[in-house]
């Protein structure tokens, strides 16, 4: 751990291109920058927002994090760590150390797996778990999350939308990350669903000591759960600052525009 920074996430001019190919020989003519040029930081405990419409570049700045996109320039230090630069034991820490619960929590869960294997499987892999003891913390994590330990021998395609987004959660803290990325993980739920999903994201931030990087298209939801807030707009950021300051006196239009509907839901993850 990086004792000397106050940051869990340090993100310098990252740069995600995509190759655009024509021609027979499918050369490369030109780029498309999903991202290009953002730097930002997130400190310990601290809930930042990353809104902007779709294709603003905001779910690809989270993926570069996960390593799903690769960069093709900038850092990305994770604990003080340059996880651009890793393999082997330090990429097996680092996935520890950063979890993500995406939109589409059906999609996200294994339909061939039961629910006691989908959360404890993680654990056991990072030697986290003795398999004589998965079903006691199984039981542990879905209470954590607001649901029923009997629950354990059942299937996702069992459950609603809503309490699988709440397994996605259980699962994604059973290997007590200390950055959690939700893309858009309330923007698939009904309302009433996602105010619930919301109060049980503040409620494990402050039990868990969690760092939280919340991506969304919705401002309404940034407005309740982040300390900070960055908008993007065409792969760069064009606004930030704590959030009630840009939400009260937004500087850029693009920021305005997006302040058209903001919907009261939620509490505070702050």
């Amino acid at each position: 751990m990086n004792q000397e920074s106050d940051n869990i996430l340090e993100v310098r001019d990252l740069k995600v291109w995509f190759p655009i190919k024509k021609g027979v020989f499918a050369r490369t003519v030109g780029y498309v920058k999903a991202v290009d040029g953002v730097s930002f930081d997130l400190k310990r405990g601290e809930t930042l927002g990353v809104v902007g419409e779709s294709g603003c570049g905001k779910s690809t700045t989270s993926r570069a994090v996960l390593l799903l996109n690769k960069p093709c320039g900038g850092t990305i230090k994770v604990d003080g760590v340059d996880i651009t630069k890793i393999s082997g034991k330090d990429m097996l820490a680092y996935r520890r150390k950063v979890q993500v619960v995406f939109q589409d929590p059906q999609a996200s869960l294994n339909p061939r797996h039961t629910i006691l294997e989908i959360l404890t499987e993680g654990m056991i892999y990072h030697g986290l778990l003795k398999k004589e003891d998965r079903r006691a913390k199984g039981v542990e994590l879905l209470e954590s999350v607001g649901l029923p330990g009997d629950m354990l021998d059942r299937y996702p395609h069992e459950f609603s939308g809503g309490q699988r987004q709440r397994i996605c959660i259980a699962r994604a803290i059973a290997l007590k990350p200390q950055l959690l990325i939700c893309d858009e993980a309330v923007s698939a739920l009904d309302l009433s669903i996602r105010a619930q999903v919301l109060d049980l994201l503040a409620d494990l931030k402050k039990k868990l000591s969690l760092s939280f990087l919340f991506i969304t298209h919705d401002i309404g939801v940034v407005q309740h759960v982040a300390d900070r807030i960055i908008v993007m707009n065409k792969g760069k950021i064009v606004e930030q600052g704590p959030t009630q300051e840009v939400l009260k006196n937004p500087k850029e239009e693009y920021t305005k525009y997006l302040m058209a509907a903001v919907p009261k839901i939620g509490k505070p993850l702050v």
